[in-house]
């Protein structure tokens, strides 16, 4: 109930009702005026609305920043995937999920198209609540990803853009497969 979160937060019902209007928008809550406000259930099934929708995005961001990119963004990705390999490592799961999502955000930066990171950033709140809900049930990166990330870097630093959008939609398919098996 909006009244019980302002009273909560100490702030009144407009930027309340505001907030959860935007989260409706994004998908992430059902409003019922005058009654209440639910967080929207994660479904199974979306997995396979999201992922490969996330996967074309990125694909066509790595097809543009591999005509961008430079040897400086090829060392931060480098960075990144051996930043992502240590957690995996070391058993640090969300540390690898938010290296593994800075390292998939560089690249569509690089691709320098608005709708592109816009349409991701919006799929990428979706796809987290999976991360998050999972996660706590031990599912974890593999060393697949690892790989697949290099790669999707020497395909972008050889600026081929077909083969850095196919390496692309591989690293997140890949993934989408395994998470729709481990989930009950």
């Amino acid at each position: 109930m909006d009244v019980e979160l302002a009273e909560t937060l100490a702030v009144s019902r407009t930027p309340i009702r505001e907030a959860l209007q935007l989260l409706e928008i994004q998908g992430l809550v059902s409003m019922y005026p005058g009654k209440e406000t639910r967080v929207k259930q994660i479904e199974k099934d979306d997995i396979l609305k999201l992922y490969p929708t996330l996967a074309s995005l990125h694909a066509l961001g790595a097809d543009y920043a591999s005509q961008r990119v430079s040897s400086d963004h090829i060392d931060q990705l480098k960075k990144l995937n051996i930043q992502f390999e240590q957690a995996i490592e070391n058993g640090l799961t969300f540390e690898a999920m938010e290296t593994d999502e800075q390292f998939h955000n560089l690249i569509v930066e690089l691709s320098e198209n608005e709708y592109v990171a816009s349409f991701s950033a919006s799929l990428q709140i979706h796809i987290r609540r999976f991360k998050y809900v999972f996660l706590k049930e031990k599912w974890h990166a593999t060393k697949a990803s690892v790989e697949e990330h290099n790669s999707l870097i020497n395909a972008l630093q050889q600026q081929n853009a077909e083969e850095a959008a196919v390496r692309m939609k591989q690293n997140i398919i890949r993934p989408m497969h395994e998470l729709y098996a481990f989930i009950k």
